[in-house]
C-alpha cells in the first residue's frame, strides 16, 4: 500500500513519491531557545519523530533537519533580564532541550543546525531577494519584504492578500517601521544601540540581525536542497511563518520549496491552545516528575498527529493504564524477535494505519489486538510481533517488569517481604491475615497477581 500524506498545501491527502527514488528530506521547524519546552513542543517533535521512525520502516532513507532558532528578541530580553550572554542562555536550553527529548523517546535528527551557524547563508538569500526586487531597506534600517510582490502569498494559508490586509495580525502592526504595506515582514533588523554586540552582524544593510522567517528558508535549503520533500511544524506556524518561509524561498529560486507540508495540532488546556504567551503551558520535565516518559510519548502516539489533544491528569492516568495491557502482555510472554513479516494480519493492519497519514491511533488498535492475543496464545512470536510494531512508535522497548514496577513507594525488599509473610499465612491457612496484607499493600499502591507461577506485584498506576 503506498503512503499517504495529509498536504496542507492542496488540502488533500496525496501519495506520498519522494523526489529522490529512495530517500526523503524532511524540515521541521524546532525551538526557539529561551526557556524549557512545554508539553506542545513535545507533541510536535514526538509527531515527526513518528513520521520519521515510520519512514525508515518503510525502507527510505531519511535525512531528518530539526532547527534550533538561536537568535530573537524573547532570547535577547531573557538573557539581559538574566545577566547572562545570548550563548550562555542558548546553550543551556539547548542542553535542556536534549536531556528532555532523550526522556521521551525521540530520536536526534540528522541536522540539527543553529540560526547563528547560518546569517552568512541568509545574507546571501536577503541580497537575492533584494536583487529581484522583492525585498526593500526601510527608513529605520530594516531590510523588508515586498509581499504583494510575490503572486503566491496565501496559498499555504488559503487566504486572499485582502483578507490577510484586513486581519488582526496585520492591523496592529500597521504603519510600523517605515514598511511600505501592513503585509510586509522584516527580513533583517537594524541593530539597536541597547543590544548585544554579541546579537550583531556585519551586513550590507548595515550592523544588525535577521528576522525570524529567513531562518529557515535559509537552512533548509543550505542543508536539503532549493526544494525538499517535507516541511513539518505546528499548526501555528501555518501563518505566518511557513507561508513567508514560501515566499521567501520561492521567491529566491522559482523552486517549490517543499512538496509535502505537515502540521501537527495543538495540546489544549481547557479546549485553549498550551502556549508560553498564554501562561497556560506544562514545561516536559514539570509533567515528567509525575508520570513516565514512555507515558506522556503514549498520551501523544494515539492521537492523531493533526488532531487537537486535551491535556489533563484523567487522560494522562487513563494513557499509563492502557499502556500497563501492553506491557502485561509482554511481561506474561518472553518476546521472541524475528524479521517482520509484513504479510501477517496484525502486520498488514498496523502498516495500512500508518500509510494512511500515519495513523496512530488504528496502530494502536492492532497493537492491543495484539496483545489480546499474545494474552490467549502465549505465543512468543506473537509477543515478538507485538514489541517490533510498537517500535516503529517508539513505544514498548522497555523492560516489562521495570515498567509495571514503576512509580511504587515501597522498595523491593519490603514488598517482597510482604509477599512472603501473605505466603506463609496462606499456608496456615489464615486466610484473614493475607488478605490484611494484601489490602494493606493495595493501600500503598502495590497490586498483587496471583499464578500458578507464583505471586508478582505492579504499581497500582
Amino acid at each position: 500500500m503506498t503512503l499517504r500524506i495529509y498536504n496542507t498545501l492542496t488540502r488533500a491527502l496525496e501519495d506520498f513519491v519522494p523526489l529522490e527514488s529512495g530517500h526523503v528530506r524532511m524540515y521541521v521547524c524546532g525551538m526557539t531557545v529561551y526557556d524549557l519546552c512545554h508539553l506542545g513542543h513535545a507533541r510536535s517533535m514526538i509527531a515527526f519523530d513518528v513520521v520519521q521512525r515510520w519512514l525508515k520502516t518503510s525502507g527510505l532513507t531519511v535525512t531528518y533537519v530539526r532547527n534550533i532558532t538561536d537568535i530573537d528578541d524573547k532570547i535577547i530580553q531573557r538573557a539581559v533580564a538574566n545577566g547572562e550572554t545570548v550563548r550562555g542562555l542558548t546553550d543551556r536550553m539547548i542542553d535542556a532541550l536534549h536531556q528532555d527529548a532523550d526522556a521521551l523517546g525521540i530520536e536526534r535528527p540528522t541536522h540539527e543546525p543553529r540560526a547563528t551557524d547560518y546569517v552568512p547563508h541568509m545574507l546571501s538569500l536577503i541580497g537575492t531577494l533584494q536583487g529581484k526586487g522583492l525585498a526593500y531597506q526601510a527608513g529605520n534600517g530594516d531590510v523588508n519584504y515586498a509581499v504583494r510582490k510575490f503572486p503566491g502569498y496565501g496559498k499555504l494559508s488559503g487566504k486572499s492578500l485582502d483578507e490577510l490586509n484586513a486581519g488582526e495580525r496585520v492591523a496592529v502592526q500597521s504603519g510600523n517601521d517605515g514598511k511600505h504595506d501592513p503585509l510586509d515582514f522584516v527580513l533583517w533588523k537594524s541593530a539597536k544601540p541597547t543590544e548585544p554586540d554579541e546579537v550583531k552582524w556585519p551586513s550590507p544593510w548595515g550592523s544588525g540581525r535577521p528576522g525570524w522567517h529567513i531562518e529557515c528558508s535559509a537552512m533548509g535549503c543550505a542543508l536539503l536542497g532549493e526544494s525538499f520533500d517535507i516541511h513539518g511544524g505546528g499548526a501555528d506556524l501555518q501563518f505566518p511563518h511557513h507561508e513567508n518561509e514560501i515566499a521567501q524561498s520561492e521567491g529566491a529560486t522559482s523552486q517549490p520549496l517543499a512538496r509535502t507540508w505537515m502540521h501537527n495540532g495543538f495540546i489544549n488546556i481547557d479546549n485553549e491552545k498550551m502556549s508560553k504567551s498564554l501562561g497556560n503551558f506544562f514545561t516536559i520535565r514539570d509533567v515528567l516528575k509525575v508520570y513516565d516518559a514512555e507515558t506522556v510519548r503514549f498520551f501523544v502516539v494515539r492521537s492523531h498527529y493533526r488532531s487537537p489533544l486535551n491535556y489533563s491528569d484523567v487522560h494522562l492516568n487513563d494513557a499509563r493504564a492502557a499502556l500497563k495491557r501492553l506491557y502485561t502482555a509482554l511481561s506474561l510472554v518472553a518476546p521472541v524477535q524475528q524479521a517482520m513479516d509484513w504479510s501477517d494480519p496484525f502486520a498488514a493492519r498496523f502498516q495500512a494505519a500508518m500509510n494512511e497519514d500515519f495513523g496512530t491511533p488504528d496502530a494502536v488498535a492492532v497493537l492491543f489486538d495484539l496483545a489480546g492475543e499474545v494474552n490467549r496464545s502465549q505465543s512468543a512470536v506473537a509477543a515478538g510481533l507485538l514489541k517490533s510494531l510498537g517500535a516503529c512508535l517508539g513505544l514498548l522497548q522497555g523492560d516489562p517488569k521495570a515498567f509495571l514496577q514503576s512509580g511504587a513507594v515501597l522498595d523491593e525488599a519490603a514488598i517482597q517481604a510482604q509477599i512472603s509473610a501473605r505466603a506463609e499465612a496462606k499456608a496456615a491457612k489464615n486466610f484473614a491475615e493475607a488478605d490484611r496484607i494484601r489490602n494493606d499493600l493495595l493501600a500503598a499502591g502495590i497490586v498483587l497477581k496471583d499464578s500458578a507461577a507464583g505471586t508478582t506485584w505492579e504499581a497500582a498506576q
